[in-house]
């Protein structure tokens, strides 16, 4: 599994809704505190019920998300899961099973916290974009 850089770290969370709004400053603090990381296929990678405690960026691979033990939607490159968890340490909605062997960036909610206290202005800009996204979401429910 070769290494990646801090800019291609960067450039998967730039894709991120929450983390889309966020300066290069503050994708390059976030890029630091994450790992790429391999999983084998048929690993569980949340388990539903289970707190969250990080956030994955799919690099390459595929999963499938159950709920209730029924499939609602299968992930690839590209995807992610986890943010809302990232910073509310909630119990997972739902588990996520790795369908093929999977790279995935991943940056964990201890790491992710020390940076809300302690990059100026992170916080803010977060919560912008979060609100951004809830707003995007009720449009497309037109609510």
């Amino acid at each position: 599994m070769p290494l990646f850089t801090r800019d291609q770290k960067m450039d998967l969370l730039r894709k991120v809704p929450m983390f889309s709004e966020l300066s290069n400053r503050h994708l390059r603090e976030i890029s630091k505190h994450s790992d790429k990381v391999g999983k084998k296929a048929g690993e569980v990678l949340v388990r539903q019920g289970d707190k969250g405690w990080e956030f994955f960026f799919i690099i390459e691979g595929k999963a499938r998300v159950e709920k209730d033990g029924r499939v609602i939607r299968n992930l690839t490159s590209g995807d992610f899961f986890g943010e809302i968890s990232l910073i509310d340490r909630e119990p997972r909605t739902a588990s996520v099973i790795a369908e093929t062997d999977m790279d995935l960036l991943v940056v964990h909610s201890r790491s992710f916290h020390h940076l809300l206290d302690t990059t100026p202005g992170l916080l803010g800009k977060i919560l912008i974009s979060l609100c951004k996204y809830i707003r995007r979401a009720e449009k497309d429910l037109n609510l």
